[in-house]
C-alpha cells in the first residue's frame, strides 16, 4: 500500500499507465476522508499551453525509480473529469470521478466529502 507521506514525494514525476505509457506528471494526491489513506491523484495533462488535471485512482498504484504506475490505461484516465490547473474538485463533480472508474462512492455519515486534498 502507498502511504500518503511516500506519495507526496512523487510530486512532479511521471504517471504511467500499465503498459508503461506515458500520461502525465503527478500534481497532488488526494486522500479518502475516512481512512486518510491516498485515495486519488490529478494528473497534469495536455499541451504545454492548454493543460488540465484528471483524476485517477490509486489503487494498485505502483512506484518505480522515477515514476508512478497506474492501473488504468492512458486512454481511460485521459477522459476522465478534469479540473483546470488551478482549480478545485467541486463537491457535486466528486461522484463523477468514482463513476467514471466504475468505484462506489459514499459520502460520510453527515455527507462530508469522501476526497481530501493532501
Amino acid at each position: 500500500m502507498i502511504r500518503s507521506a511516500d506519495i507526496r514525494e512523487w510530486r512532479n514525476h511521471d504517471v504511467v499507465d500499465p503498459r508503461g505509457h506515458r500520461i502525465g506528471v503527478l500534481e497532488a494526491v488526494y486522500v479518502d476522508t475516512r481512512t486518510d489513506e491516498p485515495a486519488m491523484a490529478t494528473v497534469r495533462t495536455g499541451l504545454p499551453t492548454r493543460q488540465r488535471l484528471v483524476f485517477v485512482p490509486l489503487d494498485e498504484a505502483t512506484v518505480g525509480p522515477d515514476y508512478l504506475k497506474v492501473a488504468y490505461d492512458k486512454g481511460h484516465v485521459r477522459d476522465a473529469p478534469s479540473i483546470e490547473t488551478d482549480g478545485v474538485l467541486a463537491a457535486e463533480s466528486e461522484e463523477a470521478v468514482f463513476r467514471h472508474y466504475d468505484l462506489p462512492y459514499r459520502r460520510g455519515a453527515h455527507g462530508e466529502r469522501q476526497l481530501a486534498r493532501r
